[in-house]
């Protein structure tokens, strides 16, 4: 089939939400970012994967859209979350705040970050107009002029803590009312691409995951624009890291690690992320000195390049639900 457009601008959220053990609500929440409240059709608009992990209880939806069309879509997407998910009742051990926990929009191609930033803040305000009783705290280029970044402001309000011990009539929202115990607190904002990628280690050590993942975290002197945290998962370690792209600077092109990298552009801006092959071998390297091994890694959904060729692709020849074919091995 031949394409259809050219030259588009792109973004895409990977809409995080508090559900992954009833497949038919996550479905139906995809699902929902193709279609208005009267049930016709948002154009321009692809689900590109669908993951969830059952210890976690969390999915992550990655829908891609037009820079005129992503809002809507992600809006209808998370209407049909916080009607379908109870955040009271949630179990699971990844930490979250909200039914709909995160909603992150990232540029893809011909749209800056601080479009996203006010596409992310125009979700934010639908939101808490459409669903009563919804609150956002904002973060990145939707928070400006404070531009704090995801991790700060989480950090801020207790993500890090175990559900029992956050007490959500404390959170202060940016916009709308005080938390509520079934919908919690979202976050929303805009920022460059964040990849999650999650390396599998060979015990059950859980001390020792959280001792790799602090040797690895930015934040700590590890890999720049790292992310990590150590859960147990289907009977091993996992370390869930998070991949922050960064706008490129001189020692990623001139170090001698320069193929630790991988860079993309963005509206002619240059950026670099740490490769998942890197990541991957680097806790290789700390879990082997502990007698242990990584079993496999997986990135969840796709690095920035692969998400803007799908997203090109599955928007260009009309497909609504790639995510469909990827998952029964049918690729474009």
């Amino acid at each position: 089939m031949a394409s259809r457009k050219v030259g588009m601008s792109l973004a895409a959220c990977l809409l995080n939400i508090s559900e992954a053990r009833n497949k038919e609500v996550v479905k139906r929440i995809a699902r929902a970012a193709l279609f208005d409240s009267h049930g016709q059709k948002h154009p321009d608009t692809s689900v590109l994967n669908v993951f969830s992990d059952y210890d976690y209880n969390r999915s992550v939806i990655t829908i891609a859209s037009t820079r005129e069309q992503i809002g809507k879509s992600v809006v209808s997407s998370c209407v049909e979350g916080f009607a379908s998910i109870n955040l009271s009742v949630h179990d699971g051990i990844h930490p979250c705040l909200g039914a709909i926990d995160l909603v992150p929009i990232y540029p893809l191609s011909g749209i800056t970050l601080e479009q996203c930033g006010d596409i992310a803040k125009g979700i934010a305000e639908e939101l808490v107009t459409l669903v009563p009783g919804s609150s956002v705290f904002l973060f990145g280029y939707a928070d400006r002029p404070d531009m704090k970044s995801l991790a700060d402001k989480r950090r801020s309000i207790g993500w890090f803590k175990k559900k029992s011990e956050i007490h959500v009539d404390s959170l202060k929202a940016d916009i709308g009312p005080k938390p509520s115990p079934m919908h919690g607190i979202t976050g929303v904002g805009a920022s460059p691409y964040v990849m999650n990628c999650n390396v599998t280690l060979d015990t059950q050590d859980l001390a020792l995951g959280r001792a790799i993942a602090a040797a690895i975290r930015g934040r700590s002197g590890g890999l720049k624009g790292v992310q990590a945290m150590a859960f147990p998962n289907s009977g091993r370690v996992e370390i869930a890291c998070n991949v922050e792209s960064f706008r490129d600077i001189e020692e990623t092109t001139s170090s001698s690690e320069a193929n630790k990298y991988t860079f993309h552009h963005i509206c002619g801006e240059k950026f670099a992320h740490i490769s998942p092959q890197y990541i991957e071998a680097q806790i290789g390297q700390l879990a082997s000195q502990h007698g242990t091994i990584t079993t496999g890694t997986a990135i969840v959904g796709f690095t920035p390049l692969e998400c803007k060729s799908t997203a090109e692709y599955a928007i260009s020849h009309g497909i609504g639900e790639i995510w469909k074919r990827r998952q029964a091995g049918i690729f474009m």
